[in-house]
């Protein structure tokens, strides 16, 4: 089975495991935020590759942290 090239309101919220509510979708379209919708008739959709390259402009970078020697992670006596 292949992947949808768009997902509906209930999918995209299924999509971030409910994290993200239909509610929020629709102020967030209203406000002209979050990620890129179609809109045709009264059907909103929501690109799959619009809500993967919204997923990559959010995502938090983090700088490896410092190799520890053995000596600083032993329990202090």
């Amino acid at each position: 089975m292949s992947t949808p090239a768009y997902l509906t309101l209930e999918e995209v919220v299924a999509r971030y495991r409910g994290q993200i509510s239909e509610g929020a979708l629709r102020n967030w379209r209203t406000m002209r935020v979050g990620p890129s919708y179609i809109k045709i008739g009264k059907a909103v959709l929501y690109p799959v590759s619009e809500l993967d390259r919204w997923d990559k402009s959010n995502l938090v970078v983090c700088r490896p942290s410092r190799s520890l020697s053995r000596e600083e992670c032993a329990p202090a006596r």
